[in-house]
């Protein structure tokens, strides 16, 4: 009679070798890409970002040069109208300085021999005629 166990038998399944399971796409109809169209989409991409910060940089450089112009145009008007009120002011300051001299002379003249019969020459028509003079002691 045979042992209803077989007590020479491992109690639990041999163990097989097991086979390492590869990874599956995710998606079963990609294909395998070749290595140059790899390489020219990343050099598509490359240029593009090239292409993206190249026009960020001409941007800032026009706004750069905007900003200078409008500065520059400022600069001309201010600068402008200080000349022309410059050349007001001369002008107001020469006339002036002419009538200075004139009265600068008359004053002299008066404290000279005989400035006082001047004076009242000029002045004959402080009082009109046919007037009554009055003279507060």
């Amino acid at each position: 009679m045979q042992p209803l166990l077989d007590e020479t038998r491992p109690k639990y399944p041999p163990r097989s070798r097991s086979r390492k399971k590869r990874k599956q796409p995710v998606c079963e109809n990609t294909q395998r890409v070749s290595a140059a169209s790899l390489a020219s989409t990343l050099q598509l991409k490359q240029q593009k970002r090239e292409l993206i910060y190249s026009l960020i940089a001409l941007a800032m450089k026009l706004g750069l040069l905007l900003i200078g112009t409008a500065s520059l145009v400022k600069l001309g008007i201010a600068s402008h109208q200080r000349v022309g009120r410059y050349t007001e002011l001369s002008s107001v300051l020469k006339v002036e300085s002419a009538n200075l001299v004139r009265l600068q002379d008359r004053f002299d003249r008066f404290f000279t021999i005989g400035g006082d019969q001047r004076l009242m020459d000029e002045n004959d028509q402080w009082i009109a005629p046919n007037r009554i003079r009055i003279i507060w002691r």
